[in-house]
């Protein structure tokens, strides 16, 4: 059993592989946080310190280490909960009603039960716990049972403490173009707030928290969470003047507010937790490993080409053709067909919500181009961006209130198209029945789905920027059970929509618009500290970058992509015999090592060259593959020391290396010694195969 009760004194103590996490009700019934770290011993070590007031204006409820803190009373401090009744009362006060447990093949569940000392308003805190991948998911259901309606203003999904002061915090920033661009700030006094407000995107902040004591890839104590949500999050961070520091993650209270009506509950979002003592590596490989055992769909993704960048809107089947069969001559497995297939979809002007074939583009109906395709065998897919609509688009003139909108003021566009309200039934009808229509049809085998603008005007309902996301999880469930083989890939405006809440629901990533092959190390490395590899989506495309205006080596962007599941995105028509030959070359490389990259352990490894090379190694079973990259030479051309890990000590490694042949070294010298290495000039790489003998 991975939960421990003592009955005697109500205290919980929840056991991991390696890690332990415990709490306790207290004398005046309030849900206290004890421990969260190593494994300890047994639940009856565990004690309820007497708490004492440091003054009258430190009440002991602003000092209580609380789980699950909510609006009332003499509390100041963060709360998970507020809840205003139909009397007016604008407090809750829970007590402590019990407990359950259930059990799974892999899990366990330990379910609290609280309860409003008056109302009629329950709490049930829940924590799910992974003990193999010493993980933890926490997350609340609260349910009116009173006879009125009660509104909720606000609803985190739990709250963490962590016993330490001058902690390191890490999230990532950015925008279109610059997603996933890690950073790394000291808590101190002060709140420390990452959210999301435009509710479908998480271009600017991620909606997780890594919190370390000075910890490196394979050293320290990290503690860490990932919110299972898309859309409009919020975390705060605050280290308090009591010697520790608070987390919380949940719904963003920004503009929402959830009604909750007699008899009804309400389930928020998830936060899959966990603490290493071995640094950020073990944080990485524990939620790797999960996500591809119990959230990912099984499989390798296949090496896909993407049409957009090479005819953007000037879609027609003969062209399309053609990119399809040098798709296949280069070895791609899939040809998704972009934007510009449908409606009077020319620009960006027009079509978005016209879902039928463009007649002029496709006079032979779509099937000419999937019969091409399928006849080189390989899978189909196709793009759209069913959330949206243009202004000039059919839809909308039959339709005009099916968008957000407000009577009185003039509706906001963005990229020339509004926003369908998804939340009105009919709206939500007619997208599930376009979108199965589509896949009945045709013989389609993947769907890229696109969002390209933020949420506005959202109307007199508040609960939408939560609905909306759901609608959207919802029709694509609904979908994926009646054509169980079609894979979705989520993307919104480039990275968009990268997070545990829509992981599972769809099954790649689009990582982001910025395709620049040395932007991308920047951006696939942060990504790889939380989301795994296999739903990272990453192109080959042309040069110069249409971002960046760089010129970078074929080889080097094979590789950098290589990193992830690869994918092209160039005019491939225009390449000459060398390009295609490489081109080749390196799918065929990338479908040998596929298995390792998708679904092996990842590694970042360390860099103790004064250049600023980029190391990365991945390793499953016996067979593993590490990548060296050096965007740009500094004065001295220094090499760099390549030490791996994860191998064993004293077994021997065959490494495939294109300048020395096959060289045999045991384990331990490859983690210790490691290899030296030389990369010369500017955006030069290396990729080496090796396995244990």
């Amino acid at each position: 059993m991975s939960i421990a009760v003592n009955t005697k004194n109500d205290v919980f103590l929840i056991n991991t592989k390696s890690t332990s996490y415990a709490f306790g009700v207290d004398d005046l019934g309030l849900i206290r946080h004890l421990y969260w770290g190593k494994k300890i011993g047994a639940v009856e070590e565990l004690e309820l310190p007497q708490l004492t007031e440091v003054s009258t204006n430190d009440p002991v409820f602003e000092i209580t280490r609380e789980e699950f803190p909510v609006y009332g009373g003499l509390r100041y401090k963060e709360h998970c909960l507020k809840a205003t009744f139909a009397d007016g009362t604008r407090e809750l006060v829970y007590q402590y009603c019990g407990y359950d447990v259930e059990e799974g093949d892999d899990w366990e569940e330990l379910v609290v039960h609280l309860k409003d000392n008056h109302y009629e308003f329950l709490m049930d805190l829940h924590y799910k716990i992974y003990p193999e991948y010493d993980l933890m998911e926490r997350k609340v259901v609260i349910q009116n049972q009173t006879a009125d309606p009660v509104q909720v203003e606000k609803l985190h999904s739990a709250q963490f403490h962590i016993p330490y002061e001058d902690l390191n915090f890490s999230n990532v920033h950015g925008h279109w173009g610059a997603e996933q661009q890690r950073f790394v700030q000291k808590v101190s006094y002060g709140k420390i707030v990452i959210e999301n407000r435009r509710g479908i995107s998480t271009h600017n902040h991620n909606p997780y928290f890594v919190l370390d004591r000075n910890a490196t890839e394979t050293e320290g104590e990290v503690y860490f969470g990932a919110l299972r949500l898309s859309g409009n999050f919020s975390g705060v961070v605050e280290q308090t003047p009591y010697g520790e520091t608070l987390v919380q993650m949940g719904l963003n209270p920004h503009d929402c507010v959830l009604e909750l009506a007699p008899g009804d509950s309400f389930e928020a979002p998830s936060i899959l937790c966990g603490y290493s003592a071995h640094g950020f590596e073990t944080m990485t490989h524990n939620l790797h490993r999960f996500a591809q055992d119990h959230i990912l769909r099984p499989g390798l993704r296949p090496v896909l080409y993407n049409s957009w960048e090479a005819t953007e809107f000037h879609v027609n089947s003969r062209d399309q053709i053609k990119l399809a069969q040098k798709a296949a001559e280069l070895g791609a497995e899939l040809f998704v067909l972009d934007d510009g297939w449908f409606g009077e979809r020319h620009s960006i002007q027009n079509g978005l919500g016209d879902w039928y074939v463009n007649e002029g583009k496709f006079p032979n109906g779509l099937e000419e181009l999937i019969d091409a395709v399928k006849g080189l065998n390989m899978k189909f897919g196709i793009w759209v961006e069913p959330e949206m609509v243009n202004p000039k688009a059919q839809l909308y003139q039959q339709h005009p209130d099916w968008i957000y909108h407000y009577e009185t003021r003039v509706s906001d566009t963005s990229r020339v198209q509004y926003v369908l309200n998804i939340t009105k039934p009919e709206v939500r009808a007619f997208l599930y029945e376009m979108l199965d229509d589509l896949l009945t049809r045709y013989e389609i085998d993947y769907i890229k789905w696109d969002a390209n603008r933020p949420i506005s005007q959202t109307g007199p309902q508040r609960d939408v920027w939560y609905k909306h996301i759901q609608t959207v999880y919802g029709i694509v469930t609904e979908l994926k059970k009646k054509h169980p083989d079609v894979l979705f890939e989520a993307c919104a405006s480039g990275g968009g929509r990268i997070d545990y809440g829509i992981l599972g629901v769809f099954d790649d990533f689009w990582t982001s618009d910025n395709t620049d092959a040395y932007d991308r190390l920047y951006i696939q490395d942060s990504y790889s500290r939380i989301y795994p590899i296999k739903a990272m989506r990453a192109w080959v495309t042309d040069c110069p970058n249409f971002l960046s205006g760089r010129m970078i080596p074929l080889t080097f962007r094979y590789h950098s992509a290589m990193m992830g599941s690869l994918g092209i995105g160039c005019n491939i028509l225009k390449f000459s015999t060398e390009e295609t030959e490489l081109s080749q070359r390196m799918i065929a490389q990338y479908k040998e090592i596929r298995p390792i990259i998708q679904e092996g352990e990842f590694y970042r490894l360390e860099n103790p060259s004064a250049d600023r090379y980029f190391l990365y190694e991945y390793l499953r079973e016996d067979r593993g593959v590490f990548f060296a990259f050096l965007p740009q030479s500094k004065v001295g051309h220094r090499g760099t020391t390549i030490r791996l890990r994860g191998l064993e000590e004293n077994a021997t490694y065959i490494l495939h290396t294109s300048s020395k042949g096959e060289i045999a070294k045991s384990g331990g010298y490859l983690m210790h010694h490691g290899l030296e290495v030389k990369l010369n000039g500017d955006y030069a790489s290396l990729m080496i195969r090796f396995e244990k003998q």
